[in-house]
């Protein structure tokens, strides 16, 4: 390969600005969800994308030859371009693999109750467009693909599903985090296969890896200084002790139920109304308590949960 990698980051209103060895093409909100930030690898004799977002039904030509599809993590909003792309081999971490190879198994990774459940199959099909991949090959932690002269690997982050990965393209040094958005929302742990343990060890090892670029799928896009990198990072990670602070708090006022919490909110506003909210909310929540029980700071008597 005589020319460095080419690598590009698309989202829907096109500002084109320098990415080291490539460019960047963003939208007004930086790939805010619903959508994404599409992410094109052109190695010499391989060309890669890194998840596929809405954007990607609009960037059918720019995605023709696309010979790898690597999910960093398998979630609605990142596999809204899949069905564009039926000759691509697609690969997601073993631990996801499952969520993009039938509907059962992507409702089994969101681990909703029934009802919300079924109402989620006419949302991820209408709205993102989701088809099945029976066919798609699961990778492991660590692997590695050759793509002429750079090399693609996988260096497992779980915590916001059980697979998330950030994608590393050397000797670049671009490093795709994903869904660690660095976003003020702060860390998703709320799917029945999130882990809040996990994502604060997945957020310690980002700090260890070396890289020059990273990028999101959301909202921050490209950040080109490791210093404000580390800044950002820092404030997405305070965002978990926040929560916890804030439970603590409520509890404090008077002992609650786990129900009581869940309908205070934690993560979304009380007027939010998404299908996946209750449940999302159920599941932080519980692993915070679990943490909290763990070190004594919280007690649970019938069902009520007071300060220890």
């Amino acid at each position: 390969m005589n020319n460095p990698i080419n690598l590009e980051i698309k989202s829907h209103e096109h500002t084109v600005t320098n990415v080291r060895s490539g460019y960047r093409l963003s939208g007004a909100k930086n790939g805010k969800y619903p959508d994404g930030n599409q992410v094109v690898v052109q190695g010499s004799d391989t060309k890669v994308i890194f998840d596929t977002p809405l954007v990607a039904n609009n960037l059918k030509a720019e995605l023709e030859g696309t010979d790898m599809v690597i999910l960093g993590h398998v979630h609605e909003d990142h596999t809204a371009g899949i069905h564009l792309l039926p000759e691509s081999v697609v690969l997601a971490h073993e631990a996801d693999v499952d969520a993009i190879r039938s509907m059962a198994g992507l409702l089994n990774h969101y681990g909703m109750p029934p009802e919300p459940s079924e109402e989620m199959i006419p949302f991820v099909t209408e709205e993102f467009f989701f088809q099945p991949r029976p066919d798609a090959q699961s990778y492991r932690s660590e692997q590695s693909w050759d793509v002429g002269q750079s090399t693609i690997t996988a260096l497992h982050t779980p915590g916001h599903t059980g697979g998330h990965s950030a994608l590393l393209v050397e000797p670049e040094g671009v490093l795709f985090i994903g869904d660690i958005d660095l976003s003020s929302f702060g860390p998703y742990y709320g799917d029945g296969c999130s882990n809040l343990q996990d994502f604060r060890r997945s957020i310690d090892r980002l700090k260890q890896i070396e890289a020059k670029t990273w990028v999101t799928s959301h909202h921050k896009g490209v950040i080109t200084e490791r210093e404000t990198f580390l800044d950002l990072l820092q404030a997405f990670a305070d965002k978990i002790g926040q929560r916890e602070a804030a439970i603590l708090g409520v509890i404090g006022e008077k002992p609650r139920t786990l129900n009581d919490l869940v309908a205070h909110r934690f993560v979304y506003p009380t007027w939010y109304d998404g299908l996946w909210a209750e449940s999302c909310e159920t599941y932080t929540i519980t692993q915070h308590l679990e943490e909290m029980l763990a070190a004594g700071t919280v007690l649970k008597d019938e069902g009520l949960y007071h300060l220890g």
